[in-house]
């Protein structure tokens, strides 16, 4: 087995973090991504990040829509980004499943660090929720929270403060961009 050369990486949240928040989001139609995510992505690509999207999906478990359907939506959002998301990871089970890959649990995180090799001690998670916040701290990586989507609400429910609290997603990528310099 190849040796995988191990780089920063950013995990980030889907839904509320990089588009605007539709309940179960399974049309192309209902895809917004949020003004500023290209501008973000594309500077955290440039300062030498891998980007990776993990999102749970519980939409798929409940039957409202399928796998492919996600993949079309993440197809879209990767034509529009200009292919700078290197993978998404996503979770298609219920909350209840007692699954292994739903975020705050770790093995997207560990799927992707297989896949890519991650350099954990210079990564970051950025989302909008508290479980998000979980993950990364879960993880050993730095986190951030947007207040996008759900970030506003759930900045109150933090047992444990993230190493940045962001008005949204480009903010955040300029502050972690900050911290690497």
């Amino acid at each position: 087995m190849k040796s995988v050369r191990k780089q920063k990486t950013v995990f980030l949240d889907r839904d509320g973090t990089m588009i605007e928040e539709v309940n179960f989001l399974s049309r192309i139609e209902d895809l917004k991504l949020f003004h500023f995510t290209k501008q973000a992505v594309e500077l955290l690509k440039s300062s030498g990040f891998r980007l990776i999207v993990l999102t749970n999906q519980s939409g798929i478990g409940r039957g409202i829509y399928d796998e492919e359907a996600m993949h079309t939506i993440h197809r879209e959002m990767q034509v529009a980004l200009g292919n700078t998301i290197d993978g998404f990871y996503f979770c298609p089970h219920l909350p209840d499943a007692g699954c292994e890959c739903r975020k705050p649990r770790l093995q997207m995180i560990r799927d992707a660090d297989q896949t890519f090799g991650v350099d954990f001690e210079n990564s970051w998670m950025i989302g909008d929720k508290t479980l998000d916040v979980e993950t990364g701290e879960a993880a050993g990586i730095r986190t951030a929270l947007v207040k996008t989507g759900y970030g506003v609400e759930h900045e109150k429910l933090l047992r444990q403060k993230p190493e940045i609290i962001a008005e949204n997603l480009f903010d955040a990528a300029q502050q972690i961009v900050s911290f690497q310099n």
